[in-house]
């Protein structure tokens, strides 16, 4: 049974930081890219970040700067540094794992930005 499990979501004040973690098991990890996608309250999921099997990293304009995909093959885990956040941050953050045509999704953490 694949499960993807988000964690380390809250609530923060503007220009503060949080680390979401996500927990994979079920796949072979180290073969899967992995992508962070939000999405807030009306809007469409987006793409945030994403970092390939290889390490390869890639942003979304809005976080770019801000924000830092990485993973530790041996945990089995995602991370996504979140720094200087701001209130248009907030939304359900999602872990999403891909190879070929397998995908998977996690259900979601919430991250709110406010003051």
């Amino acid at each position: 049974q694949v499960q993807l499990v988000e964690s380390g979501g809250g609530l923060v004040q503007p220009g503060g930081s949080l680390r979401l973690s996500c927990a994979a098991s079920g796949i072979r990890f180290n073969m899967y890219g992995m992508r962070w996608y939000r999405q807030a309250p009306g809007k469409e999921r987006e793409l945030v970040a994403g970092i390939s099997s290889a390490g390869s990293t890639n942003y979304e304009d809005p976080v770019k700067g801000r924000f830092t995909i990485s993973r530790d093959n041996a945990k089995n885990t995602v991370y996504l540094q979140m720094d200087s956040l701001k209130p248009e941050d907030t939304a359900v953050y999602y872990c999403y794992a891909r190879y070929v045509f397998q995908n998977y999704w996690g259900q979601g953490t919430q991250v709110t930005v406010s003051s």
